[in-house]
């Protein structure tokens, strides 16, 4: 595997990728964990390398295997869905290492807010037809106004996991 990723213009391949959530909650006794089933990106790898682009989550799309709770998720009290129904992820820069790590730089956008964010993604395959990134960081959602905390019981920061593969787009 080349740790180079061949300039062109790239589509995500939802039916390949994944993006979940985890939150410890019950003060700290029980993680809960969750996917989101509606995603859609894509991007652009120049000639020098540089790479632009975007990942939209449906917010209704948050499967935590427990429906009360995935209502209560789309609610206002979290992602407000019917207001705001996509989250997004634009890269601003994606800059490959030596050591198949790409450091990412963007605009997490979610309830109508943006905010800075950072993180190391790595390189798991890199092919002339596709690519895959594997990340993992952590979220404030109070950054987001997403501060409901019932007795207090969630602390902390949600950890975002993502594995991503980009297919070269067709003209």
């Amino acid at each position: 595997m080349s740790s180079a990723v061949e300039t062109g213009t790239w589509q995500l391949d939802p039916a390949r990728s994944t993006v979940g959530v985890r939150h410890k909650t019950m003060w700290g006794m029980v993680t809960v964990k969750g996917n989101f089933t509606g995603l859609a990106g894509g991007g652009e790898v120049g000639p020098d390398g540089s790479a632009s682009g975007s990942i939209t989550l449906d917010a209704a799309s948050l499967d935590t295997k427990n429906a009360k709770r995935d209502t209560h998720l789309r609610s206002a009290d979290f992602f407000d869905a019917d207001r705001h129904p996509e989250l997004t992820f634009a890269v601003g820069s994606a800059t490959t290492g030596d050591d198949k790590t790409v450091e990412v730089a963007g605009q997490l956008t979610a309830r109508g807010i943006s905010r800075p964010q950072t993180f190391t993604a790595h390189l798991t395959e890199a092919s002339a037809d596709a690519v895959t990134l594997a990340a993992e960081f952590t979220v404030d959602r109070e950054q987001f106004s997403m501060g409901w905390n019932q007795l207090g019981m969630m602390r902390g920061h949600t950890t975002v996991t993502a594995s991503l593969r980009f297919v070269r787009a067709t003209s």
